[in-house]
């Protein structure tokens, strides 16, 4: 993996956050901070993209005409099924 060198500026305040979180052990330096960051932000990203896709989905599927009650025992069985609804 090629590695490219980036200089930022940032506030006193958030620069004493960095070293905090350094000291704590839960990183080895600035940049393995920063790449986790970065790496957190893709993530979220791509889980908001998923989510939009998804809302879009059930969008362009279009109105259900089964029932609240249909719906629901379709959602029981398939826990029922799956075991993570115990049976009766």
């Amino acid at each position: 993996m090629v590695m490219m060198r980036k200089t930022i500026t940032i506030p006193d305040a958030m620069d004493e956050w960095v070293k905090a979180q350094i000291e704590s052990g839960r990183y080895g330096n600035d940049s393995e901070y920063f790449r986790d960051l970065i790496r957190r932000d893709q993530d979220k990203r791509q889980a908001e993209q998923n989510l939009l896709s998804l809302i879009q989905e059930g969008l362009d599927s279009g109105v259900s005409g089964s029932t609240v009650h249909d719906i629901m025992k379709r959602v029981e069985d398939r826990l029922k099924n799956n075991g993570s609804l115990p049976t009766d």
